[in-house]
């Protein structure tokens, strides 16, 4: 059996009703320390052979276009104070986790801060560490990479990081969800897991 998680069942889209045969759905929540601890959960009891997340982001900047589809390359915790120099992480802390997983679109690194940025100025910055913002990533790779379960993420790009990413994200978050699964469906990935 392999997990489709994301963070609440609407990011699911159709799956979350009816899953990819093979396949079991569940959420983990919203935030990548409640992630971390429900993907933790769920790998102990389901002990999936692989994890896919399926989620949607804001863009920083217009590298990626609006509802475009992505393959997560890896997920990077990150922070606006670090990069203004105003805090620093452990050298021993690890910030970053691969995909283990090929997946069928293009390959993004998702920077993963601890809340929604919420400025034009935040989002130029965060932009230099990926294209994109997502807040669940870090936790789920972290804990299937700790329980060495194989995993990877498909996001959708509906909304642009800053002032006005609420109000996208509520218009938009359902449609995206939608084209996502429908994208990977037609890529044939869930057959050929």
């Amino acid at each position: 059996m392999r997990l489709l998680l994301s963070a609440f069942a609407p990011e699911l889209g159709p799956l979350a009703t009816h899953p990819p045969m093979g396949w079991e759905v569940a959420t983990v929540g919203v935030g990548a320390v409640t992630a971390a601890a429900a993907t933790a959960r769920l790998l102990l009891g389901k002990q999936p052979e692989a994890v896919l997340f399926l989620g949607t982001c804001g863009r920083y900047d217009n590298r990626l276009g609006m509802f475009e589809a992505l393959w997560a390359s890896e997920a990077i915790a990150t922070s606006l104070e670090e990069l203004r120099g105003d805090a620093y992480r452990p050298r021993i802390e690890q910030v970053g986790w691969a995909s283990t997983m090929a997946g069928p679109l293009p390959s993004h690194s998702v920077a993963v801060p601890s809340a929604i940025t919420r400025t034009l100025e935040g989002a130029a910055l965060l932009g230099s560490v990926a294209p994109v913002e997502h807040l669940e990533l870090t936790g789920v790779f972290a804990a299937c990479h700790g329980a060495g379960v194989p995993c990877g993420a498909a996001l959708v790009v509906v909304n642009d990081v800053g002032p006005q990413a609420q109000v996208q994200w509520m218009a938009n978050h359902v449609e995206g969800s939608r084209q996502l699964v429908e994208r990977l469906r037609a890529s044939g990935f869930f057959e050929g897991a």
